[in-house]
């Protein structure tokens, strides 16, 4: 969806990848640009407040970024995300890999001109 400020918004899975891991009730969320130039945008955009409010229903204590810009990749650490841990959840994922997904699903605004970097249709 273009706008007059000469933006496209898309889902971040288009500017980025990612991949989960945890450990107890903690997930850990990387998130890594497809382009070196986009890099920026991500930064700018996923801040740990707007990461929190994607994971609102989940509850997050805190969430924390740490920034791998020689990467071009951003880890993000949630607390109290996975229903008390592996041994204590009731959810079926309580390993919390497809945390990544719900990340991935985040709404971004991409200048016009790096469009082309962006993967997918």
């Amino acid at each position: 969806m273009n706008n007059a400020s000469g933006t496209v918004e898309v889902p971040l899975y288009r500017a980025a990848h990612g991949r989960t891991g945890d450990k107890g009730d903690r997930s850990n969320i990387s998130v890594i640009a497809w382009h070196a130039q986009l890099y920026p945008v991500l930064f700018d955009q996923l801040t740990p407040e707007r990461v929190a409010a994607q994971f609102h229903h989940r509850a997050p204590s805190q969430v924390q970024r740490f920034l791998l810009p020689k990467l071009h990749a951003m880890n993000f650490v949630l607390d109290a995300v996975l229903d008390g841990g592996v041994n204590d959840a009731l959810n079926l994922d309580a390993h919390g890999k497809a945390l990544s997904f719900l990340l991935l699903d985040m709404p971004v605004r991409v200048p016009s001109e790096l469009v082309p970097l962006l993967a997918g249709p």
